[in-house]
């Protein structure tokens, strides 16, 4: 990499999701100098030491990458599970990129993924990443949801729930004939990524990794649906979950267009088609390509008055 850019004023937007963090450095004018990846974070795991630990060592990694690339000066950060709470996050942000306190905006990822795909009060997003949300910012910028309880409650839909749901089928159907799982396309392929097809390695893979990397188990349930009816049935199951969402906003604010977006959404084109037909006849509804680090990074580069 050459010289960080020190010349230009630079706005840092961070998107932190739980399979990976994303950020990017914009200009005033908007334009995206430099952009990266590196491990997912939770603003939950916050509250375990062992998390906490992690979440630093995720941002320090992120600030040496950021600050190789270029100085910001202000940051706007979305992270999954922030609640409000973020005294800790802004100090460790503030030392770490030697950005002032008050530059720092902190928010829900969601936030910023909204505005991503539409301006406040024009739509709908229905994100399914790791969990599963429906988002709507109103022509005031309240926030409003549905959904995004977490993959503990439900987050159905999300890539956490896939992958919950494909475990569930197999093991069920071991229960029932042991040896089952031998002639499933899914089990081969989700007992691949888990390491073998005894139990323990499932139970390890589920009970002790972290969420964002138990929904990239959901890739494979993805892949085995060409040759497994299960696999497909997860995925349908999925889109039908996430027009539910987008369905509970139109109740509550009635209809606008509605756009769907996030990982697990392009996992498969099922999801899309099955959520298109679980959505009355004439709604509006797009795919959206989500590059909400971009968004935070135009708005931290905007000028301020």
């Amino acid at each position: 990499m050459g010289k960080p850019d020190t010349d230009r004023t630079l706005g840092l937007g961070i998107d932190a999701g739980g399979t990976e963090t994303r950020w990017a450095l914009a200009e005033p004018a908007g334009e995206i100098v430099a952009e990266g990846t590196v491990a997912g974070l939770s603003a939950l795991m916050m509250a375990r030491p062992a998390g906490r630990e992690l979440v630093h060592s995720t941002f320090s990694q992120l600030a040496k990458d950021v600050l190789d690339a270029g100085k910001p000066v202000r940051v706007c950060a979305g992270l999954t599970g922030f609640g409000g709470d973020g005294n800790v996050l802004l100090d460790w942000l503030s030392t770490l990129l030697a950005v002032r306190l008050d530059a720092i905006t902190l928010c829900n990822d969601i936030e910023v993924a909204y505005l991503d795909a539409f301006e406040p009060g024009q739509g709908y997003l229905v994100y399914a990443g790791t969990g599963s949300i429906a988002a709507f910012i109103d022509e005031q910028g309240e926030f409003h949801r549905a959904g995004g309880r977490g993959v503990m409650l439900d987050d159905a839909g999300g890539g956490f729930w896939i992958a919950r749901e494909a475990m569930r089928r197999i093991w069920r159907g071991e229960d029932e004939q042991p040896g089952a799982w031998e002639d499933s396309p899914m089990a081969h392929a989700v007992f691949d990524h888990v390491g073998g097809s005894d139990w323990t390695f499932s139970r390890n893979f589920m009970y002790t990794q972290e969420r964002g990397d138990i929904g990239k188990l959901a890739l494979a349930v993805a892949m085995s649906a060409g040759a497994d009816p299960a696999a497909r049935h997860i995925l349908l199951q999925a889109g039908r979950e996430l027009a539910r969402l987008a369905l509970a906003l139109v109740t509550r604010f009635g209809e606008r267009p509605i756009a769907l977006s996030g990982r697990a959404a392009e996992l498969h084109p099922l999801i899309f088609e099955a959520m298109r037909a679980d959505l009355p006849p004439g709604f509006h509804l797009q795919k959206h390509t989500a590059r909400p680090h971009h968004a935070a990074a135009r708005m931290a580069a905007r000028p301020r008055n």
